[in-house]
């Protein structure tokens, strides 16, 4: 069985552009663990951000998962195309990565 990931990748300042995947599909998977695979096995450099998995705490990897925002995490991976996306209305850092936190809330490396 197989599961498709349609991901919409990209650079600030450049025209974005679609990338179709193909993994392996076993039930309980996560969009997350899909993602993994592909930069694993196919593209080691697709950027997409997560700290820690399954847990739903850290919010590194929300992202569009079939035009919807949600947790690559949580949301299970299945057969067929599941399209993934930047958010929306964030400042794109390169593929599924945006900046999350606004510029004046980041930490700052002075001291």
């Amino acid at each position: 069985m197989k599961a498709i990931l349609e991901i919409k990748r990209g650079t600030p300042g450049a025209e974005p552009h679609i990338e179709t995947f193909e993994v392996a599909f076993e039930h309980g998977q996560s969009i997350l663990d899909g993602l993994r695979a592909v930069r694993h096995e196919t593209d080691p450099t697709l950027a997409f951000r997560f700290a820690c998995i399954n847990a739903n705490a850290c919010k590194e990897c929300m992202m569009l998962i079939d035009g919807k925002v949600d947790y690559a995490c949580t949301v299970r991976l299945k057969e067929g195309v599941t399209t993934l996306a930047p958010l929306p209305k964030k400042a794109l850092v390169r593929d599924l990565v945006t900046e999350i936190a606004p510029p004046d809330e980041r930490l700052h490396g002075k001291g």
